[in-house]
């Protein structure tokens, strides 16, 4: 790194502006703070990569809008929603059930379902994908993703608990 630009002064030098901006884009000071403190990490990272230690606010600021652009992302496909008002939708699974689960008996009894359930289950859960983008990956409707999902998930509950799964009541939210 160029003189006098340790990591220190750099975040001396560039979390106000930086700050201001990811406000800008947030309206929101938590979020903020942590675009900012993301993007310091990214540099702690990979910051030796930049060849040009001119263009370090460039990169800075532009990581930032990247990292901004991935959340908005994120937001969209995974919501918040309030517990309270999708705790219909939750499936009952007692505590005695949930202490005895682990991650290598789901994969084992993910492996079980049949083909048909077992990749779009795998693809929501395990990558992250949206109905959209299993979708699109199965070549298949989108209420063909929705159905798979619930029967996927009502039969994966039966291989790890032995008990049946009632379906979700709808709500009106």
């Amino acid at each position: 790194m160029a003189e006098g630009m340790d990591f220190e002064s750099l975040v001396a030098r560039y979390y106000e502006p930086l700050y201001q901006f990811a406000f800008s884009l947030t309206r929101d000071e938590a979020d903020a703070c942590d675009l900012v403190q993301q993007v310091f990490c990214i540099w702690a990272n990979k910051g030796h990569q930049l060849r040009d230690i001119t263009k370090v606010k460039t990169w800075l600021f532009t990581t930032l809008h990247r990292e901004f652009l991935g959340w908005c992302r994120k937001r969209k496909r995974f919501p918040h929603v309030e517990l309270e008002h999708a705790a219909a939708e939750l499936p009952v699974v007692s505590p005695p059930t949930v202490n005895r689960l682990d991650a290598a008996q789901a994969l084992v009894a993910l492996a079980q379902l049949d083909e048909v359930y077992q990749a779009p289950v795998a693809l929501f859960y395990l990558q992250d994908c949206s109905y959209n983008e299993i979708a699109a990956v199965l070549e298949v409707p989108l209420g063909t993703v929705k159905s798979r999902l619930a029967r996927g998930l009502g039969r994966l509950h039966q291989l790890l608990t032995g008990e049946t799964m009632e379906p979700p009541k709808p709500t009106n939210l």
